[in-house]
């Protein structure tokens, strides 16, 4: 159990975040028919003098309904004023009804969480070409935090899926890379940490589904991809401890492939994304290194 310094750090941490006042988007373009599945577009501030790399970003909260994009859109625009495109994607989360035996919402749906990812991820390249003329799709990266980070590392993992997967791509993702902050990576080490309260499971359907959907939606059981990853991953992080990136980055060493693996030292699970701390210019350069 973390000890009471470690918590206040995080409360704090996680305070200075979400103090950010959201930001409006340059367009708002639907990819489907439920309301969450839409796609927020800010374009690159300033004069970048060709089409931007386009960063696709995924938000975190555990799947759970209460957490939208809205908390990752001053995010979205400190990328955007470093001169990238962003696409900031919605997707449908849990219920808000408490999981049962528990007190917080249910994480996840079962398969909608993930059609909306493979959804958004196939109809980007349309969308962009209307919404967000400024990017170019050919120049993408994927980033996400926390349960977003997850949704990441798997939609750069489609073509890896087993054979029966409704999700399967019969080649790679055309991306530059990924970019996964302190990202939910290992579903094994994740229920034995019980990282956010045991989320993992709730997202696959509670139950005897864990073993049985594990291959279609953990990412370590999803390598090598063959596409560019890094993890980055703050020392201090209670929320998604660094034993989970680094389960990660195991499976896929023993995969044969190598994830870089960056380590900020106290920095915990929030300022990854959050525009004032000096964490938030490492996930821009671990982004740029990969678009640029």
């Amino acid at each position: 159990m973390p000890d009471d310094a470690a918590v206040a750090r995080d409360a704090a941490e996680a305070e200075a975040a979400f103090s950010h006042p959201a930001v409006e988007p340059d367009a708002t373009v639907a990819y489907g028919a439920h309301p969450d599945q839409v796609v927020d577009f800010y374009a690159p501030r300033g004069d970048v003098g060709r089409p931007a790399p386009l960063v696709v970003l995924l938000h975190g909260g555990a799947w759970r309904a209460p957490y939208d994009r809205l908390h990752v859109t001053p995010f979205a625009d400190f990328l955007a004023r470093r001169g990238f495109a962003v696409a900031n994607v919605e997707y449908r989360r849990g219920s808000p009804i408490p999981a049962q035996g528990g007190t917080r919402p249910v994480a996840g749906r079962w398969p909608e969480t993930f059609d909306d990812v493979a959804a958004v991820l196939d109809a980007l390249p349309s969308l962009v070409r209307e919404a967000l003329p400024s990017a170019d799709p050919r120049r993408t990266v994927v980033t996400g935090h926390s349960a977003g980070g997850h949704l990441a590392l798997w939609a750069a993992a489609r073509h890896v899926l087993p054979a029966d997967a409704p999700w399967r791509t019969d080649r790679p993702a055309p991306l530059r890379g990924v970019v996964a902050l302190a990202p939910i990576a290992d579903f094994r080490a994740a229920e034995e940490l019980a990282v956010c309260d045991g989320a993992s499971a709730q997202l696959l359907g509670g139950g005897g589904k864990f073993e049985e959907r594990l291959p279609y939606a953990d990412p370590a059981a999803l390598l090598p991809t063959g596409i560019a990853t890094t993890v980055v991953q703050g020392r201090t992080d209670i929320v998604v401890p660094q034993a989970v990136a680094e389960a990660y980055a195991d499976a896929a060493a023993k995969a044969g492939e190598v994830v870089g693996l960056t380590l900020l030292e106290d920095v915990g699970h929030f300022p990854l994304i959050d525009p004032a701390a000096d964490a938030c210019a490492v996930v821009a350069e671990e982004i740029a290194q990969l678009a640029f």
